[in-house]
């Protein structure tokens, strides 16, 4: 009696523990949201009048997605050139690879910029899928309110996420639809052809949107981020410092993003696009997955943008497993024992 009980209890000890791992492990409903958010309306929008600019150059998409994200975040109106050509030459030099000027930045270059510019939270984001992608984008963007930066056109070009609509605030819960989003191209002005840029703020559907943040593809080489759906999120404080904590150690300079999660690697060059939807746009790409370079660091949110099971949760289930085959074991044992039992206690008494 005593052995069962122990083993029962055990197995009960084993099961409450797998599940609070579970738990503990689960990604929860915010992600180290801020106290004060504004009242969820249905979505958000960041786009205010007056904070877009035109890119000055054609290389200069991602010093422009700068410039207009300062605009909106710290409620100025720059649209200078200067401002322009002083981000694009500082983020040049935060490219991961050494690339002749007209290679323009790249996805390393273009986060260090959005992080010393605009807020450090900014992180570099390489999600396996497109929805995974846009789920974390709006996630990051409703808890923080600050705006996003994608690579689109398969890094030809970059954009900026200003805003959108969902069944559910992202804030309160992971069981939400995105419906539509808000978003700006600074080659509006410039060029418009073939979607390459819209209107500052245009308003798209989810399968519009998939139209232009496509996976990374470059041809001239095999990148890291060949593949993967690239953006710049902005993580919110906790996440952003066990970001921090977890990274592995990055071969790029110093100034380049650091990362977490086994998503995806630091960011890499960005050669001239020569596309025919959109020529000349300053290219954002780097090296897929199976490539040898050992100073990459992963994702910052793999967790959230793989939806793979949680580790608590594989762990619970694995322990929970144990524990009914440690009880079937017992079981068996105490009636592969019972006879033995009996038949000693009959001797015991007939003597």
């Amino acid at each position: 009696m005593a052995s069962r009980l122990r083993v029962h209890s055990l197995a009960l000890v084993l099961v409450v523990l797998g599940l609070g791992a579970a738990w503990l492990d689960a990604p929860q409903a915010t992600e180290a949201a801020p106290t004060r958010l504004p009242a969820w309306t249905g979505g958000v929008n960041l786009y205010r009048n007056g904070t877009f600019t035109t890119q000055k150059s054609w290389l200069w998409c991602t010093a422009a997605g700068v410039q207009i994200v300062r605009n909106i975040v710290d409620r100025e109106t720059d649209h200078s050139t200067a401002g322009q050509r002083r981000y694009f030459d500082w983020m040049r030099t935060r490219n991961r690879y050494d690339l002749p000027l007209s290679a323009g930045v790249d996805a390393a270059g273009w986060t260090a910029g959005m992080r010393h510019f605009v807020d450090d939270r900014y992180r570099l984001v390489a999600s396996r899928t497109f929805d995974s992608a846009l789920r974390s984008a709006v996630t990051r963007l409703r808890l923080t309110n600050l705006p996003v930066a994608l690579t689109v056109s398969h890094g030809n070009h970059g954009w900026i996420m200003t805003g959108f609509r969902a069944t559910a605030d992202p804030a309160k819960t992971s069981s939400f639809t995105v419906t539509s989003v808000r978003v700006t191209g600074p080659l509006y002005g410039l060029q418009s052809k073939n979607g390459y840029d819209m209107p500052p703020n245009t308003k798209l559907t989810t399968a519009q949107l998939k139209r232009f943040f496509t996976p990374w593809k470059y041809a001239p080489r095999a990148m890291i981020w060949d593949g993967r759906y690239v953006s710049i999120q902005p993580v919110p404080v906790k996440a952003a410092a066990v970001a921090s904590a977890s990274a592995v150690p990055s071969s790029a300079a110093s100034a380049a993003p650091s990362a977490v999660a086994s998503q995806a690697s630091t960011a890499a060059p960005s050669p001239m696009a020569t596309s025919s939807v959109a020529p000349a746009l300053a290219r954002l790409v780097s090296e897929p997955p199976g490539t040898s370079d050992a100073g990459a660091a992963p994702d910052p949110v793999a967790a959230t943008d793989a939806f793979a099971p949680p580790l608590g949760v594989v762990l619970a289930v694995g322990l929970l497993l144990l524990s009914i085959a440690g009880l079937v074991a017992a079981g068996i044992r105490r009636g592969r024992l019972s006879p033995s039992r009996s038949e000693g206690r009959s001797s015991r008494s007939g003597r």
